[in-house]
């Protein structure tokens, strides 16, 4: 037994909190495009949100040195987009 069987800091799961950010950022900009808009609706109206709270998440545990940064900051920012864009076509529908 000469392996520690005690989990590192990059064993824990808030090291994939940038990465999930990141992929749920990438949906929910997809839906901030006009032509693609409709076709992943529901979807970016779930991963907008849920990539800004990842996104948030992940760089908290960042400063604290478990996961990446810039995963979570570009994660963070997709998402916002989505959200943005989703928000801008209710916005416009209702006027």
């Amino acid at each position: 037994m000469s392996a520690p069987i005690a989990p590192g800091r990059n064993d824990s799961p808030a090291v994939a909190l940038g990465p999930t950010s990141l992929v749920l950022g990438a949906l929910a900009a997809v839906g901030a495009w006009p032509s693609l808009m409709l076709a992943v609706l529901p979807w970016s109206f779930i991963a907008g949100p849920l990539a800004v709270t990842f996104g948030l998440a992940g760089m908290h545990y960042a400063r604290q040195g478990i996961g990446r940064m810039w995963t979570a900051v570009a994660g963070t920012t997709l998402g916002a987009i989505g959200v943005a864009g989703f928000l801008i076509l209710i916005t416009a529908l209702a006027a």
